[in-house]
């Protein structure tokens, strides 16, 4: 059997669900955020791992970037370049696994937003994606990292819950913490008019000093911990855990 995150009907049942309107519409605004962190100068190099429907490389390329989208899920990736003639853009899309990819000392900036890591169930897998990361960057490159920190999560944790989109679309939600905190365990049920699908999926957790060590052993430095895109403090009051790191 694949794994979750190898199953195409994964990726489209849950689209409309990772990609609400409103969700869409915060990427300018989150990008901006990344650019308070980083400094990036004009005309820079960029790389959008895990890039989904291109949401946030669509924001660079508009502010002038040379932007690589990366994704292993070929219909959003197809989405992604759609969007990117329409708009006029020359953005590089790449189908492949971020547990591969690799472009030594090619980019100013690597983004990974919108917890777009800890998926596989070998932990190496996750040191190996920052190696990647570490070497694709080039000296003096920035990598920004955003997900739910395991300490934010223990904040808000709740075993149920649901909401109902715009369009009507009810989704029910149930999370399992597993193996003494270190992975979450997730089913999504999710109900269109007279269609009702069900998705489970798992992802890893990191407190903020476990990431900031793989980050580290992956080669980068200058390692900062935030409580949010905007560069809060990672305290009570975090929101997600971003990380920045230097090569």
């Amino acid at each position: 059997m694949p794994e979750w995150y190898e199953d195409e009907q994964f990726w489209e049942d849950t689209e409309s669900v990772i990609f609400t309107e409103e969700r869409c519409k915060q990427a300018s605004g989150e990008v901006d955020h990344v650019l308070g962190l980083v400094k990036l100068q004009a005309g820079a190099a960029m790389l959008d791992l895990g890039c989904g429907i291109g949401r946030h490389s669509l924001e660079f390329a508009k502010r002038g970037y040379q932007v690589t989208g990366v994704d292993r899920t070929a219909r959003y990736l197809d989405r992604a370049r759609k969007s990117g003639r329409e708009q006029g853009f020359e953005i590089e899309w790449i189908q492949d696994d971020m547990r591969r990819f690799r472009r030594d000392n090619s980019f100013d900036l690597v983004v990974s937003l919108l917890t777009s890591f800890g998926y596989f169930d070998d932990r190496a897998d996750d040191g190996r994606i920052l190696e990647n990361v570490a070497a694709s960057l080039k000296p003096g490159g920035r990598f920004v990292i955003d997900l739910m920190g395991k300490e934010v999560l223990a904040r808000i944790f709740q075993q149920r819950d649901w909401h109902e989109q715009p369009d009507g679309t009810l989704v029910l939600e149930e999370r399992e913490l597993k193996d003494h905190w270190s992975r979450l365990d997730l089913r999504w049920i999710i109900m269109r008019a007279e269609q009702r699908r069900e998705q489970r999926f798992t992802l890893r957790l990191y407190a903020a000093g476990e990431l900031m060590d793989l980050l580290a052993a992956a080669g980068l430095s200058e390692i900062t911990a935030y409580g949010s895109l905007v560069g809060k403090p990672y305290d009570n009051t975090a929101e997600r855990l971003v990380i920045v790191g230097t090569k």
